[in-house]
C-alpha cells in the first residue's frame, strides 16, 4: 500500500488520509478521489493531498475487516457489514459469550495493522447486543496477513452458549432468628437472576439447618424434574464437612470445590448429585447486587460445566467490591473509644395492625411511644439522633417537642420499612462512623443497651455490625458501620436489612442480653395493653 502526498491530477484513485478543508471546500477523510475531486481541488488552490493506494496483492480494510470476522464468528453470532475499516458482531440469541482467548490473542498478534477486541468471556448477553469488533487501522492491508489472521482464528472463536437449563429447584435452611420475609425476598431476587435465561424456580423448600432433611429436600427436587439445585444456608458453609456439603454427599453427590476467588462470593459451594448441578449460594447470593454467584449461575443455565480450575482461575478482576473486613486506604480505622456512632428511630409507618390508631401516639406510663424511644436515644453515647417521620408526621413530631433530634420526612413511607431506613442513612452526618437503627414502637430499649450496642462496635477489629442476642435469636436495633451504607441504600418494600446481616456473618459482634426487650414491638392493641400491664 501506498501512502504520501500527490497533486490532485496524480492523486486520482487514491483515497484521502484526513479530512481535508480549505476555503468552501471540504473534503472528507476516505473519500476516494476522481475527476470531480480533482477539479474541486484544483480551484481550491490544493497542491498536494495525502492518500492511499492498494498495490497489487493489497486488499481494503473493509474486505480484510469483513473475511476476519466471518472467520471468526461461531454458532449464535452474526457478522453486520463492514464499514469504514470495521465489523462489528452481534449475538443472535440470548446466552453465554464464550471466547477462545488464544484465538484473539493470534489474531491480534498478526499484525499492528489488524485489531480484534470482545466483550469479557462468559458474559451474559441479549439478542442484538454486540459482543465483538474487527477494526482496520490503515486503509488496507496485505492480502497475506488477512489470510494469516484468518487461518489463526480457527473454529468458534466467539459462540454464545444458548440457556438450556429451565427447571432450578431452591432450598432454604431455617434457624431461629431468619425470617420469613428474607426467604422471600432471596426467592424474588433469584427469580430475577434466572429469567433473563428464561428459568423458573419450579419448587421451593425451607427445612430445618440438618444435613438429612436437607438431603431429603435436595433428592425431593431432583425428583420433580429440577436441572440446578440452589442451596441457601441459614448459615454460611464454614467448611467442607458442613450441612450443605454433607448434605450432598448423603445422597451420593459429590462436592466439584467450595470457596471461589471472587468477592463478594467468596463461600461458594459447587457440586453436583445425578448428574445435576448443586450450588450453595453465598450469602451475597441474596442481593441483586452483581457477586461471584452471578458469574457461575449463568454459566452453569447455558449448560457449560463450572470445574475447580475455572473457578481457581477468577481472581484476576474477582474483586467486585471492597472488603468489608480490612480497614480501606481511604478510611481511618476506628480506634477504640473513638466512636462517632448516629442514632435513626423509624416512626414513619402507618400501624395498620393497630387498627387505626398510630401506635407512635400511643402511651405507656404517660409518655408517647416514639417519645420514650427518641429520649433513651438521646440519652446514649449516640452522636446525633434522626427521627424518620411520614405518617402523620406533624402530630409525631409534635410529640417530640422540645427534643434535640432532627427530624427527616419520609414521603414513601407507605412502601414500607425500607424507604424510611434509606431516609435515615441519607441524613447521617459525613462524620459518623456508623449509624443504629432503632423502630420507633419498640419502648423497652433503653440507652443502656444502646451504649452497648456502640462500645462493641469496634471497626479495627473486625466488628462492623452489632447486634443484641438472647438465646440464639437476634433482636434490635442493629448498629452499622457507614461501609454498609450503600449495600442499605438498596433495600426495597417492606424487608429490612436480616439478608445483610447473614450476608456479612463473619463481622457481625453478638451483644447477649435478657428478657424480652429487643424482641417487644408494639404494633397491636393486645401488645401495647400487655405493656400497660407490665
Amino acid at each position: 500500500m501506498k501512502f504520501g502526498p500527490a497533486s490532485p491530477a496524480d492523486a486520482i484513485g487514491g483515497v484521502t488520509v484526513h479530512t481535508l478543508r480549505q476555503g468552501a471546500l471540504v473534503l472528507k477523510k476516505g473519500t476516494t478521489i476522481g475527476p470531480e475531486e480533482v477539479e474541486a481541488l484544483t480551484k481550491a488552490g490544493v497542491k498536494d493531498v495525502v492518500v492511499v493506494r492498494l498495490e497489487d496483492g493489497d486488499v481494503s480494510e473493509d474486505t480484510a475487516a469483513a473475511g476476519i470476522a466471518q472467520a471468526v464468528a461461531g454458532e449464535g453470532v452474526n457478522v453486520e457489514r463492514a464499514f469504514t475499516g470495521r465489523a462489528n458482531l452481534f449475538a443472535a440469541r440470548p446466552g453465554v459469550l464464550v471466547v477462545d482467548r488464544a484465538a484473539v490473542d493470534r489474531i491480534n498478534g498478526v499484525d499492528e495493522a489488524i485489531t480484534f477486541a470482545t466483550l469479557a468471556a462468559y458474559k451474559p448477553v441479549v439478542e442484538g447486543e454486540m459482543i465483538a469488533t474487527v477494526k482496520l487501522i490503515p486503509f488496507g492491508v496485505e492480502g497475506r496477513l488477512r489470510d494469516a489472521a484468518v487461518a489463526v482464528a480457527g473454529k468458534d472463536t466467539l459462540r454464545i452458549a444458548p440457556y438450556v437449563i429451565k427447571k432450578v429447584g431452591v432450598v432454604s435452611t431455617l434457624l431461629p432468628g431468619l425470617a420469613p420475609k428474607v426467604i422471600d425476598k432471596t426467592l424474588r431476587v433469584t427469580a430475577e437472576r434466572l429469567a433473563p435465561a428464561g428459568a423458573t424456580i419450579i419448587a421451593e423448600r425451607r427445612v430445618p439447618h440438618d444435613e438429612t432433611v436437607l438431603a431429603a429436600s435436595i433428592k425431593e427436587l431432583l425428583g420433580l424434574g429440577a436441572e440446578l439445585v440452589i442451596v441457601f444456608g441459614a448459615s454460611a458453609i464454614a467448611d467442607r464437612r458442613d450441612v450443605i456439603p454433607a448434605a450432598i454427599t448423603e445422597i451420593g453427590g459429590a462436592v466439584e470445590h467450595f470457596g471461589m476467588p471472587v468477592d463478594p462470593g467468596n463461600l461458594l459451594l459447587i457440586g453436583s448429585a445425578g448428574g445435576v448441578p448443586v450450588l450453595g449460594a453465598p450469602g451475597c447470593a441474596r442481593s441483586p447486587v452483581e457477586n461471584g454467584f452471578d458469574w457461575v449461575l449463568m454459566r452453569l443455565l447455558a449448560g457449560i460445566k463450572v470445574t475447580r480450575s475455572d473457578l481457581t482461575g477468577m481472581g484476576v478482576g474477582g474483586l467486585l467490591m471492597e472488603i468489608v473486613t480490612r480497614p480501606q486506604p481511604r478510611t481511618v480505622p476506628d480506634t477504640e473509644g473513638n466512636r462517632n456512632v448516629a442514632a435513626i428511630v423509624l416512626a414513619a409507618g402507618r400501624s395498620t395492625r393497630m387498627g387505626g390508631p398510630n401506635k407512635l401516639l400511643a402511651e405507656l406510663d404517660g409518655k408517647k411511644l416514639a417519645r420514650i424511644v427518641a429520649e433513651q436515644a438521646l440519652a446514649s453515647k449516640a452522636s446525633e439522633v434522626i427521627v424518620v417521620t411520614g405518617h402523620q408526621g406533624d402530630l409525631v413530631e409534635q410529640a417530640l417537642d422540645g427534643l434535640k433530634v432532627k427530624f427527616v420526612r419520609n414521603p414513601d413511607f407507605a412502601g414500607g420499612i425500607a424507604s424510611s431506613v434509606k431516609a435515615g442513612i441519607s441524613a447521617v452526618s459525613d462524620s459518623a462512623d456508623g449509624a443504629i437503627v432503632c423502630l420507633g414502637d419498640m419502648p423497652l430499649i433503653d440507652a443502656q443497651l444502646i451504649d452497648r450496642l456502640i462500645e462493641t462496635f469496634a471497626p479495627d477489629r473486625g466488628h462492623l455490625i452489632a447486634v443484641p442476642v438472647s438465646e440464639g435469636r437476634r433482636g434490635n436495633p442493629v448498629l452499622w458501620s457507614r461501609r454498609f451504607f450503600k449495600e442499605l441504600m438498596t433495600l426495597d418494600g417492606d424487608i429490612g436489612a436480616r439478608h445483610l446481616i447473614a450476608k456479612h456473618a463473619e463481622v457481625v459482634a453478638e451483644v447477649p442480653v435478657e428478657g424480652n426487650s429487643a424482641f417487644l414491638d408494639i404494633d397491636t392493641p393486645q401488645a401495647l395493653e400487655a405493656a400497660r400491664r407490665g
